[in-house]
């Protein structure tokens, strides 16, 4: 097993860019981790790194052996995993990337359910709203909300995420109910910088999809405080309803130009292509298939 401790290693270094950050990702010492990666490069007989007191590059041999080898070590780690927990129950560190307001909002009493439910996982979650690298980064799986983009990652629907546009009946009162969408270049729009396009609204119209350009005072990259700047009368603004359900409810903010709304978006699992997913992972997206199953408290009428 020295030899798969010393891929292992290679990998992390190839990964994270350093032999320090390569040993935190593993729980070891700087010098444990050049070690381990010297003992390969004599084994294969070959220099996998070029080093020096300023930076660390990979050599040709060394990334053409990355590409090979890290799809080898995934496959023999997730087959280990696969047949070591097939009639036992699911243990390990996973790793996952949520986006901020849906784990904070939707996700957080599902791992504590989880958490309990499953007391052999070590779970570690990072909170971020950009795209990570789910395999550079070192990450088991990420969510993701939207119409994924291609991608090597395989991806697993978990729900339907709805995104409705709304305002404030006061603001309303003064500006008008928009009643078609020529009608938003008159409006105050409100826009969550974190879209994938944000200044370009898309509707549907006569089963055409319609970007429509936007322009904003108010820009901001967390869709919580859109939602409150809509409350408050600041203008339109485009939310998911796990956000603005409650404020719904309450009457803080009505829908406006239901009938050209989109189709909902998507709740996606990803994660990296491997012939046996590990059983953590698979646990853990059942899981959450099982929570979100139906239709979600938080798209339920209001």
């Amino acid at each position: 097993m020295e030899r798969l401790d010393c891929e292992r290693m290679f990998i992390a270094v190839m990964e994270t860019g350093s032999f320090t950050a390569a040993a935190k990702r593993i729980g070891t010492s700087h010098g444990q981790a050049s070690k381990l990666v010297s003992r390969l490069e004599n084994e294969l007989g070959v220099q996998l790194f070029r080093r020096s007191t300023r930076a660390l590059t990979a050599t040709d041999p060394g990334i053409a052996y990355y590409d090979k080898i890290r799809t080898v070590v995934a496959e023999y780690d997730a087959l280990n995993d696969a047949i070591r927990n097939s009639s036992a129950s699911p243990a390990g560190r996973i790793r996952i990337s949520v986006p901020v307001t849906f784990g904070t909002r939707q996700l957080t009493q599902p791992l504590i359910a989880f958490a309990r439910r499953y007391p052999d996982i070590e779970i570690d979650v990072s909170f971020a709203d950009r795209v990570v690298n789910v395999v550079d980064e070192g990450f088991d799986l990420a969510l993701r909300i939207g119409n994924l983009a291609d991608s090597s990652l395989i991806a697993r629907k978990l729900c339907d995420i709805h995104i409705l546009t709304v305002a404030s009946p006061h603001y309303l009162a003064q500006k008008g109910i928009p009643e078609h969408l020529q009608a938003l270049a008159e409006h105050d729009c409100i826009i969550d910088t974190n879209f994938r396009d944000p200044f370009r609204w898309a509707f549907q119209q006569d089963e055409q999809v319609l970007p429509l350009p936007v322009n904003a005072r108010l820009k901001f990259s967390n869709a919580e405080v859109c939602l409150e700047a809509a409350a408050g009368g600041l203008g339109i603004a485009r939310v998911p309803t796990f956000v603005a359900s409650e404020a719904l409810r309450q009457k803080s903010v009505v829908p406006v130009l239901e009938d050209f709304a989109l189709p909902p978006l998507g709740l996606f699992a990803v994660y990296p292509p491997a012939k046996y997913l590990a059983h953590k992972s698979r646990t853990f997206i059942d899981f959450l298939i099982e929570n979100f199953a139906g239709q979600p408290e938080w798209e339920k009428g209001w």
